[in-house]
């Protein structure tokens, strides 16, 4: 590959992965073209993006975003994009399962790794991660379970006593003598 060839792919690269921060690390094993297209195409309905890379390459890349990534020997196929990389796992991991049907063919892809927020991750970990949503969410449940207990303990003992003072008063009442009709 000349300077040049490879100076425009390394920008290519650059403008590619600018701001990307998960992804997967995937290497194709024994992959057939059509089983590259349904790989390719269920993942671009789930708006995930793959590309495959040339290993010297994506390391520089990477390393000028802060992205510490080991891609190891072989092919190295990208993906990313989705809303977390929650999704994104579980997404890949899915589609290699449901693109191999007979359990006795030969892995058509091995997952490298995931990497979240620009750091190295099992795909394992990946799945487990919450995503914003599920973070935010039980961010203000954490913040909001002290007020309610709070709110809680405040309100009991006043529904106690408005309890007993309507039992006084209802049994008050009761032994009253009716007034006299004139």
């Amino acid at each position: 590959m000349s300077k040049k060839i490879k100076e425009l792919e390394l920008n290519t690269l650059r403008d590619t992965f600018k701001g990307v921060r998960d992804m997967v690390l995937l290497e194709p094993l024994k992959l057939d073209s059509a089983t590259e297209y349904e790989f390719r195409k269920k993942l671009r309905e789930k708006k995930i993006r793959v590309k495959l890379v040339k290993n010297t390459l994506v390391k520089k890349v990477f390393t000028e975003n802060g992205v510490a990534v080991e891609t190891g020997s072989g092919p190295t196929l990208l993906a990313w994009g989705g809303e977390s990389v929650k999704e994104l796992a579980l997404a890949v991991r899915g589609l290699i399962k449901d693109l191999k049907k007979d359990p006795k063919a030969p892995d058509k892809f091995k997952i490298k790794t995931a990497v979240s927020e620009g750091t190295p991750v099992t795909i394992e970990q990946a799945e487990k991660i919450p995503t914003r949503i599920e973070a935010i969410g039980s961010l203000v449940s954490a913040i909001l379970a002290p007020g309610s207990a709070i709110a809680g303990a405040l309100v009991g003992p006043a529904n106690n006593l408005a309890g007993i003072l309507k039992a006084i008063e209802e049994k008050t009442g009761d032994a009253a003598p009716a007034p006299a009709a004139s």
